[in-house]
């Protein structure tokens, strides 16, 4: 096979024989500079590029990684800029390369009016596949990561550069020793280096330290933050940009509490203490070298492994233990056996209250289903969001894993698998004739897909910053976007055109959800505010206040006269659209509300005593349902562990998923 080297190509493999690409007419180059054999595409290169395996003739096809670069835009100042960082990629990889983890540069040239590298091939995989296949780590696998990566560091630092951008993604377990290599230095600079321009901070939300993504400065201790944050990853499989989206910066302040959480490891107080320091977002209070952090790492090992063998008893007391114990042994067996009674009398009280308050609920026509949730399993990464289609027949959830996944609610089966994102996706909408689906995320896009197909329609270009959440309006005619950018958009679905932007919020817009008739928009805020928008003419109704931390999520009731919120300050509110006030607060969660919707059910009334109930999800692994008239808690169902970021229901009020960190997989569970 060849593969075509014209950035732009959709379908770049081609038989051998080819001379010309079929796909796209370019001539075919069998031996890039006579001597490079292009394999396949690797990666994208963020519309600078692409990146491709290859082969070298002239080293008995011995495999290497050839950087391409093709900016495809025009601004002479960017295409400048890129071809500088180019080069200075080059540079370092001649001048790092030298190290045994750090991969060489075997040459740099320009054909073709593009810009090539050709740097060494490290066999292996990286840490966030490793992570999606052999699950989370456990402490000696964080030291030995550790251990391995911070003399790296010193090396690279040493020589008077900065990494920039370390995260999973970025580093690979050698398959031939195990060795952990650091890779991408293309987001590199010199220890000096100050990134002027705002909003051209180099590095990935979540893992990048404050003064790199607030003044686009780094140092050594930035890396050593970002260091901090790909141990956190790897400890519980929570992603660092779904925290850094909904906390800021100020997840790592309390990091701890999800690793308790996730349930999935312990570690010891030193390593926590170590972990502390790496994580501050205060620089001056971290640690300031690779050396420093290493030294201080090994003492800490030292210590617990001495700490350790002093628990060692001399010989001289072996008799004295040995009779001890068997005294321990035998006040065992006598507590053991009164342990086994207790419960047991425990148990049969339980049981008879249990049963008395099911035949309870039965009369009083309260729900009584307690059927375990049906679980279904698919993703590699925390679920973001999920939504049925309007008919109820399908479900469709959005993932980290940057894949879109749609499932028959009632076997539990995948349909289909949705891919083209190039980043986390974060949200989800279905037309009303559930012919369309929306998808949005962390690429600052909105596409738009085929649900019948699979394939992508078209996308939506506008925003600054990541996407937050998708709407469709009831006609099926205006799709709404919120951004981290602080703006709302409205776009044309048919034609993909951008029809208005919404200015109002002073922090990121975190939801937008259009009202049951379709005339009014609702927006929650970081701001803490929710604002109504008049759809006619993008002016702004009024700003409900109230909620003392951001607003996660927001929902319009059956009639459209009443609107929940859910917030980072656990709480719900309800708001009369009518007058604008306040009417209620449901003190609802130990931890933030990040979903909340309404449902409606031909048997609610006789089991509920409502028409219509509200339903939450939290970070406190539980979905609430609640009575809006009156704020009283209907039920709770408690997830086995692991946070919970989204909830829908199905169009009958029967059903309800749900999507969040837990395993990454969703819960569908039976209401009525």
């Amino acid at each position: 096979m060849l593969c075509c080297l014209n950035p732009d190509c959709s379908n770049p493999l081609n038989p051998a024989g080819n001379n010309h690409c079929q796909e796209c007419d370019t001539p075919l180059i069998p031996l890039l500079r006579g001597h490079y054999r292009i394999i396949k595409v690797l990666s994208n290169e963020g519309g600078f590029g692409r990146t491709y395996l290859a082969e070298d003739v002239d080293k008995l096809n011995e495999k290497c990684v050839v950087k391409q670069l093709a900016p495809k835009t025009q601004e002479p100042i960017v295409v400048k800029k890129a071809i500088e960082l180019f080069k200075q990629e080059a540079r370092q990889l001649q001048q790092l390369g030298e190290h045994n983890q750090i991969p060489s540069l075997y040459a740099y040239f320009e054909q073709d009016n593009y810009l090539y590298l050709v740097q060494q091939y490290i066999d292996g995989q990286n840490l966030l596949k490793e992570l999606y296949t052999q699950g989370t780590y456990g402490e000696s696998q964080i030291r030995d990561l550790l251990l391995d990566l911070l003399p790296v560091l010193k090396y690279i630092h040493s020589h008077g550069v900065i990494h920039r951008d370390i995260k999973l993604q970025n580093i690979i377990r050698r398959s031939s020793d195990g060795k952990f290599v650091l890779i991408d230095f293309g987001a590199s600079k010199q220890l000096t280096a100050t990134v002027h321009k705002v909003g051209t901070a180099i590095g990935s939300h979540g893992y990048t330290a404050p003064e790199q993504l607030q003044k686009g400065q780094a140092y050594p201790a930035s890396d050593l933050y970002s260091l901090g944050v790909t141990c956190f990853y790897l400890l519980t499989g929570i992603s660092p940009s779904k925290l850094w989206m909904e906390h800021g910066f100020g997840w790592v302040n309390d990091w701890r509490r999800y690793i308790n959480v996730n349930n999935s490891v312990l570690i010891s107080r030193e390593l926590g203490d170590f972990l502390d320091q790496l994580l501050k977002a205060d620089i001056q209070k971290r640690y300031q070298s690779a050396d420093e952090a290493r030294t201080h790492l090994t003492y800490l090992i030292n210590y617990t492994s001495n700490a350790s063998s002093k628990l060692l008893a001399p010989s001289s007391l072996q008799t004295k233990l040995t009779q001890r114990t068997q005294l321990n042994n035998l006040l065992k067996n006598q507590l053991l056996l009164f342990g086994v009674i207790l419960v047991l009398c425990l148990s049969i009280g339980w049981y008879s209250q249990y049963q008395s308050k099911r035949i309870q609920e039965t009369q009083n026509g309260q729900l009584t289903n307690t059927d375990a949730p049906k679980t279904l399993r698919g993703h590699s990464s925390d679920v973001n969001s999920v939504v049925f289609a309007p008919d109820g027949k399908m479900l469709a959830s959005s993932s980290d894993d940057k894949t879109i996944k749609l499932w028959n609610p009632v076997t539990g089966q995948s349909i289909s698998t949705l891919k083209g994102d190039s980043d986390w996706i974060w949200d989800i909408a279905f037309s009303p004739d559930g012919k369309i689906l929306a998808s949005c995320g962390a690429d600052k896009t909105i596409k738009l897909w085929d649900v019948a197909t699979g394939l992508q329609i078209r996308t939506l270009k506008g925003h600054t910053n990541g996407v937050t959440s998708v709407a469709i309006s009831p006609d099926g005619k205006q799709l709404a976007s919120s951004s981290l950018d602080k703006t709302i958009k409205l776009w044309n679905i048919t034609n993909g055109q951008e029809v208005r932007t919404l200015k109002g919020h002073s922090q990121a817009v975190d939801n937008v959800i259009f009202s049951p008739d379709g005339v009014t928009l609702a927006s929650g805020s970081w701001d803490n505010t929710i604002k109504l928008w008049n759809l006619t003419n993008g002016q702004e109704i009024r700003t409900l206040k109230g909620h003392s931390d951001f607003v996660l999520s927001i929902a319009f009731d059956a009639k459209g006269v009443m609107l929940a919120s859910g917030s980072k300050d656990k709480t719900i509110k309800l708001w009369n659209l009518v007058t604008g006030e306040l009417s209620r607060t449901i003190k609802a969660h130990t931890d933030k509300v990040n979903s909340v919707t309404f449902a409606s059910g031909a048997n609610y009334s006789k089991a509920f005593k409502t028409s219509e109930i509200l339903i939450s999800g939290s970070n406190d692994n539980t979905i609430k349902l609640w009575n809006p008239a009156t704020g009283e808690e209907i039920r709770t169902l408690k997830q086995d562990s692991g946070f919970i970021y989204s909830i829908a229901t199905s169009p009958d009020g029967q059903t309800i998923a749900s999507g969040g960190s837990a395993g990454n997989i969703l819960k569908i569970w039976q209401i009525p």
